[in-house]
């Protein structure tokens, strides 16, 4: 490794995966995959890089370390893959070529860009709703990614997907995939039954009951946590790194979303911020328990933060006369329209369980929206305990699936940063912050001209100065141990 700084890039979003997908063919050469995956690389590069990708809804995480000095660089990511695999479904093989080549233009053109040596990528809801069906599909693409020239000089790589679908009380569908570049040396990963790092070599995949891999603690949550749900596949997996001898946890989250845009509006804060706040609180006290050696810890993923609904619909609509429809047999409110006091009473917003249309979508673009951040208050009860980096680019979901509309938002939800990369007080001072005219630190969203699925990636790249964080506790009998 060199001797300087470290960059780190996050991505979240929707779109990642669906780029991948995209890039599957027909003809899958299995014997030269295997043969790729045994080849050594010679990288003359004298740093490493951290790359971490997470995605919501079918979310994947990469976290890679790079840098130009002797200062790790990491990359996060976060995006949704279910958008990839539902589509996969529908023949999405036969969208125009061009769509194909955008999604692989965009999420290799940053691996390019920022050229990490370690990579990170979480995903949630893996496999998409069908996810039953869609499972021959995820052994395709993780052998695309696994074997993909873009990302030859990875080699070594550990993939955890959680395909247990069947198992009621375990299955969360999240995929953890982790890449180390061939450069990079000395990389450790924690035993969390053994309570000892051990040496990172080879590529391995992990599947199926994740519950007995020591390698990672996984957990769904409690079912009377989102009782409006029959069977909720939330929950999280975690991870616990040693790069440049420091120490840090990767945590791959997804949380609920709002069932319903009319109950999000009734109070502020809402039923469902609460219910995500117990879950994540729950998470956070979970990584810090006496267990193990408290360490920093990077969280992201699929948060599903949501605007305060009541404080933004009061905001948007402040001259508007509200109309409430009811089911003519259960009395019950399916439907509230907004209009316009004057100008012919024009309607400004329909709000319906699943429907939020509002007449001006501009509002959530001018300025990357960032005049509704003063709304975005979910993180907030976590302020002494999660960190996050200024907010720039536009709410990352819900947008349009259309492969023609990639700058537009469905009108199903109120557009919110649902995908986010959040860290610990003292992983926040993992993050260098150089002195040098060179901006540093990154926090994006990637494709914002290009359809990448109903949630955009997003991702954050720093730098880690070398002996910064927790130094890693190993031990000389256990780095004599055999590797994983």
């Amino acid at each position: 490794m060199c001797a300087t700084d470290a960059r780190v890039v996050s991505i979240s979003g929707g779109g990642l995966v669906s780029l991948l997908a995209a890039s599957m063919g027909e003809g899958f050469d299995e014997a030269q995959f295997m043969h790729r995956l045994g080849l050594v690389f010679i990288n003359k590069r004298r740093c490493f890089s951290v790359f971490l990708i997470l995605t919501s809804r079918c979310p994947c995480i990469i976290l890679t370390c790079w840098g130009r000095t002797a200062f790790p660089h990491t990359l996060l990511w976060t995006t949704s893959s279910r958008f990839m695999f539902d589509h996969f479904l529908q023949k999405c093989l036969a969208w125009p070529e061009n769509l194909q080549k955008n999604w692989l233009r965009e999420f290799y053109q940053v691996v390019h860009t920022h050229k990490p040596h370690f990579m990170a990528l979480h995903c949630q809801e893996f496999g998409g709703k069908n996810y039953e069906a869609s499972m021959s599909h995820v052994d395709k693409f993780v052998k695309e990614l696994l074997s993909s020239d873009a990302m030859k000089e990875y080699n070594r790589a550990r993939v955890y997907l959680d395909e247990n679908y069947k198992s009621q009380e375990h299955f969360t569908a999240l995929g953890s995939f982790y890449f180390l570049h061939e450069s990079l040396k000395n990389i450790y990963q924690f035993d969390f039954k053994a309570k000892k790092y051990r040496k990172v070599a080879g590529k391995e995949i992990y599947s199926d009951t994740l519950e007995s891999t020591p390698m990672l603690e996984k957990e769904k949550f409690p079912q009377d946590y989102f009782p409006e749900c029959k069977w909720s596949r939330k929950g999280f997996i975690r991870t616990r790194w040693c790069i440049a001898d420091c120490a840090f946890d990767l945590v791959n989250i997804h949380l609920f979303h709002d069932a319903s845009n009319l109950v999000a509006w009734e109070t502020s804060p809402s039923v469902y911020s609460g219910i995500r706040h117990k879950a994540l609180g729950y998470v956070l006290d979970r990584i810090i328990d006496q267990r193990f050696e408290k360490v920093s810890y990077f969280v992201f993923g699929d948060f599903n933060f949501r605007l305060d609904s009541k404080s933004v619909v009061e905001t948007l609509c402040t001259k508007a006369t509200m109309q409430t429809v009811r089911a003519a047999d259960t009395n019950e409110v399916v439907k509230l329209i907004f209009r316009e006091s004057d100008n012919d009473r024009k309607v400004m917003l329909q709000l319906e369980k699943k429907l939020f249309d509002y007449f001006n979508q501009e509002v959530f673009r001018d300025n990357n929206g960032t005049a509704l951040l003063e709304f975005d208050k979910e993180l907030s009860v976590f302020k002494d305990r999660l960190y996050e980096l200024d907010i720039s680019f536009p709410p990352s979901y819900p947008y349009s699936e259309d492969a023609r509309q990639g700058e537009q938002y469905m009108n199903t939800r109120c557009p919110a940063w649902c995908d986010r990369i959040l860290m610990s007080p003292s992983a926040k001072e993992l993050v260098l912050r150089s002195e040098s005219e060179e901006k540093v630190v990154t926090y994006d969203h990637i494709g914002p001209n290009v359809c990448m699925g109903d949630h955009k990636p997003v991702f954050l790249a720093f730098r880690i100065m070398p002996g910064a964080g927790k130094r890693c506790q190993r031990h000389e009998r256990t780095l004599r141990e055999p590797s994983l």
